[in-house]
């Protein structure tokens, strides 16, 4: 072999060396996250965004490194697709399986807290806020409106950071409507799919996302809700302070789509496209990092008690629900509670001028 050659074998060597090593240091400075939930497949998709870095939407700064499986035996989207999902994070992106939320919650910075449904998300909170960790929760944060409340007293109490929401809230096509006008939107339409999940009010599983794309736009605020339920959708008309409202079309059967229409002092906008998990993952990152929530526990009680009290208006046959009535019967201290709502909207005094006439352009 020439001197040139050797001298270049070697080169190339040196510089793989020094490449390895910036490597490990980078991978070294990454956040540990921990998961908790294998029965979801927000599992295999936020750990392949954070743990492989060829992948063109791979968000750096944090990997996941261990997994507790979870799982609900009398759920069948949970117990069928456990196993895959388990095989998948273990065996395609080397993450350590372990048996316990404790083993979980040990050597690592944070923890996304997926499992899929509700019932056992105040158990696993306890162990996962008395570790001390920084924690997202997918949705939904729990069964039941009282163990969300819950859930968020005691992170306040013992100081851990937490927060949660739905991926719609940084899909570019919702923020494009959120952010059309300069002014407050004065009445939305959010629809989407609501599939039911047992055990839980009929908004919190896939609900949660049409809801938090029509909070998105309209903002807090929200005062009572009113309802008109059949088996194939239900009409969610919420009255938010200033007399404005927001519609959710939650569509429990047939043809299933997103969609958000605003209604504002000078246009109509609608949604004209989608988006994945990433944004919101990205700001999960950025969360664990800075331990500073993008979404406050009362913006996002305030949509819970939104749906809460959708499910009450369905046994009231549609009558309307103040929020904070719902909130006050979940035990919410008081700096989370809603507005009462009894200031009275006022009517529009008078018909404007200049309105376009039917079928105009």
């Amino acid at each position: 072999m020439r001197p040139t050659c050797r001298l270049r074998d070697q080169l190339i060597l040196v510089m793989g060396c020094v490449a390895a090593l910036l490597s490990t240091t980078l991978m070294a400075d990454d956040l540990r996250i921990g998961i908790i939930g294998l029965d979801t497949s927000h599992s295999e998709q936020f750990t392949l965004r954070l743990n492989d870095p060829a992948n063109p939407n791979h968000i750096p700064g944090a990997r996941v490194v261990v997994a507790y499986p979870g799982g609900s035996p009398d759920i069948e989207e949970s117990k069928t697709r456990i196993e895959g999902f388990t095989a998948t994070v273990r065996d395609k992106f080397g993450v350590r399986i372990v048996g316990s939320v404790a083993e979980a919650c040990k050597d690592v910075d944070a923890v996304l807290l997926l499992s899929l449904e509700g019932r056992p998300r105040l158990e696993q909170m306890r162990q996962i806020i008395a570790a001390g960790k920084p924690v997202f929760m997918d949705k939904p944060v729990a069964a039941s409106l009282k163990d969300a409340v819950e859930i968020y007293k005691l992170a306040a109490a013992a100081q851990v950071p937490v927060f949660s929401a739905s991926a719609v809230r940084w899909y570019p096509g919702v923020l494009e409507v959120a952010n059309a006008e300069p002014t407050p939107a004065r009445s939305v339409i959010s629809y989407g799919p609501a599939h039911v999940l047992p055990h839980h009010p009929d908004l919190f599983f896939y609900g949660i996302h049409p809801t938090e794309a029509l909070f998105t736009v309209m903002g807090s605020g929200c005062l009572s809700v009113t309802r008109t339920t059949t088996t194939s959708e239900s009409i969610v008309t919420g009255l938010w302070s200033g007399g404005r409202t927001g519609t959710l079309q939650a569509i429990h059967e047939g043809a299933m789509a997103y969609k958000l229409i605003r209604f504002g002092d000078k246009q109509i906008t609608e949604q004209k496209s989608d988006g994945d998990y990433t944004p919101m993952l990205r700001e999960i990152v950025k969360f664990f990092q800075t331990k500073q929530a993008p979404v406050a526990p009362k913006q996002t009680l305030e949509i819970y008690a939104f749906m809460a009290a959708a499910e009450e208006c369905k046994h009231r046959d549609g009558g309307r629900v103040s929020l904070r009535d719902v909130m006050v019967k979940a035990g919410a201290p008081e700096a989370w509670l809603p507005e009462d709502g009894k200031a009275k909207p006022e009517a529009p005094k008078s018909v404007p001028k200049g309105l376009p006439k039917p079928g105009a352009s």
